[in-house]
């Protein structure tokens, strides 16, 4: 009986034939609530026979050196990142969004700046090529002041090469201001080194929009690939708006690995939200704004949406399983 079972094992084994190995997708990701959907593909991969190999970056500007080399196949990080990267010859495409919002300005305690205006002559400090670069950037213009990193400007900038640092030097008040992402900003103000001077969301970006980022490669060679990674994309964000309890478990517990506490979750996501879209026209406000200030040093400045920002693998992956637009803003 046993060697019959067997002998009908085989057999079924060699009609079907061996199981297809999954495709391994390398990620290149940061750490921050507002991309926890993304860190959150690789644990329902298996259903699209996919596997996530994800590797956290420091910032996403430290991505795309990585993805230039053909070491990473998609990439979330802020606009800026991505628009420096394709500026300077590296070939991605936007192929979604996957979050918003996500910026603070913050003051020291004992600065009594009611707005940005108000902080000339003081110390500003952000991270260097990353999203809040560019809003601090868009945010002094708004409000008529110059900077340079160099005294004898409206404001000095101060450049930090990560966030955690820019939380510190504000509690030392080393520095006067910080343009923070989240949860670091909230952390910030719930541990009382700073309190909330603007969300700078009212310069032409707007409200900053992250991009999910593809290799040329991965999307002219591999469009079947392409198309599941999409779909896994989709599916994670639609579990992560849909299922808020969930988004926030696995982000404290396996983001941030117990570090981020509920409330300072809950506030961070006050100022961001998952999505799935990525606006007409934002990518390229954004590379317009970065050459007028001269971030990224780019090569060749991107020039319209048209070459590189493909959204048909995004939207046939929505209608299928049902995602309907996104169109919160903060």
């Amino acid at each position: 009986m046993l060697k019959r079972l067997a002998a009908v094992a085989a057999t079924l084994a060699a009609i079907s034939g061996p199981a297809a190995a999954q495709d391994v997708v390398r990620l290149g990701n940061l750490k921050f609530a507002h991309y926890g959907a993304i860190s959150y593909m690789k644990e329902i991969a298996a259903k699209y026979n996919l596997k996530i190999d994800e590797k956290q970056f420091a910032k996403g500007a430290d991505i795309y050196p990585a993805m230039a080399v053909d070491q990473i196949d998609i990439a979330a990080s802020g606009a800026d990142g991505a628009v420096a990267a394709r500026g300077n010859g590296v070939k991605l495409l936007v192929v979604a969004g996957f979050a918003n919002g996500g910026v603070r300005i913050l003051g020291r305690p004992d600065l009594g700046a009611k707005t940005l205006a108000d902080v000339k002559g003081k110390k500003v400090a952000v991270v260097r090529g990353g999203t809040q670069d560019l809003m601090l950037l868009a945010e002094l213009e708004k409000n008529g002041l110059t900077w340079s990193e160099r005294p004898g400007k409206d404001v000095q900038l101060v450049y930090f090469n990560n966030y955690a640092d820019l939380n510190q030097a504000l509690a030392q008040k080393y520095v006067d201001v910080i343009c923070q992402s989240e949860p670091q900003s909230t952390q910030a103000i719930s541990n009382g080194w700073g309190y909330e001077i603007v969300k700078p969301y009212d310069t032409p970006v707007g409200v900053p929009y992250r991009p999910l980022v593809m290799t040329e490669k991965m999307y002219t060679e591999k469009p079947e690939v392409a198309a599941r990674v999409l779909k896994l994309f989709v599916e994670a964000t639609k579990t992560f708006i849909e299922k808020p309890d969930l988004a926030e478990k696995y982000v404290r517990e396996q983001v941030f690995k117990g570090q981020l506490s509920s409330k300072d979750f809950r506030d961070s996501m006050e100022n961001a939200d998952y999505t799935y879209d990525m606006p007409a026209g934002h990518m390229q406000v954004t590379a317009d704004l970065m050459h007028k200030y001269g971030l990224g040093k780019m090569v060749n400045p991107p020039k319209g949406d048209a070459e590189w920002v493909k959204l048909d693998l995004l939207e046939k992956a929505k209608a299928e399983l049902g995602a309907k637009t996104t169109s919160k803003t903060n």
